[in-house]
């Protein structure tokens, strides 16, 4: 266990943890001592992969698959949690989905796809868990969000919107919560090493390189020391705040 990042007998949800950064989340969790819920969208053997990771590690953990742009299913899947680990003090919005194309191409669908998925999925889960953090006087919430929200991204019209939008409800958010001592904070990679970049050309990871002042793609591990160090009490004074896990690609 370590000790400057003890979260024994904590409680969390990471949405979208069967994969990549969400699963990279969900386990570093667990290892500094949370029980964590994962949810899932069609990753089934992978969200199971992780679960086992996270009894192995000592913890308890269940995987739910669900849609998180649908409203009452956050409001079931925070239930679930305060039945099974009877409480609930992190929630981690991770899950999100890109559907790239120029402005002047993009189908609604793509842009209603998009932004019900990343900005509405953070909503349905931050109002769902609210009541509890509310009455308790405690809480954590991680909002997942990007780079490009910060500076947008040439075929990313309805990507960037919806992290920018997650931008602004952390801030909105960590001041409605803030005097019931909840703590509500954004986390914007960069370029992190998931498995489509994996399998890039090498010119493509050489450009990508061309941008990142630390010279080397992130990794999942990156993005979730930082969110678990957001979820301890060392970050107890740290609210509304957007924190960049790029390698200074954003500079």
């Amino acid at each position: 266990m370590n000790l400057t990042m003890n979260l024994e007998g904590k409680s969390a949800i990471v949405t979208g943890g069967s994969i990549g950064i969400g699963a990279a989340i969900a386990v570093k969790l667990a290892e500094c001592g949370a029980n964590v819920a994962i949810n899932y969208r069609k990753h089934s053997e992978e969200a199971e992969a992780v679960i086992l990771r996270i009894k192995n590690l000592g913890s308890k953990g269940f995987r739910v698959q669900a849609d998180i742009s649908k409203f009452e299913d956050a409001d079931k899947m925070v239930k679930k949690v305060m039945d099974e680990f009877g409480g609930i003090d992190i929630l981690v919005n991770n899950a999100g989905i890109n559907w790239d194309g120029v402005i002047w191409k993009m189908t609604e669908e793509q842009w209603d796809s998009v932004l019900n998925t990343n900005l509405k999925g953070c909503f349905n889960y931050i109002r769902a868990v609210s009541p509890v953090f509310r009455e308790q006087q405690s809480g954590k919430i991680i909002n997942i969000t990007s780079i490009n929200g910060l500076r947008g991204k040439f075929g990313q019209a309805n990507y960037s919107a919806s992290k920018a939008g997650i931008i602004g409800l952390t801030k909105s958010v960590a001041r409605e919560l803030g005097k019931y001592g909840v703590n509500v904070n954004a986390v914007a990679p960069g370029l992190i090493e998931t498995d489509m970049m994996k399998n890039a050309e090498e010119s493509v990871r050489a450009a990508a390189l061309e941008d990142i002042v630390l010279k080397r793609i992130g990794q999942p591990d990156d993005v979730a020391n930082m969110v678990a160090f957001l979820c301890t009490v060392l970050a107890r004074h740290i609210t509304g705040e957007v924190i960049k896990v790029d390698g200074g690609q954003y500079i």
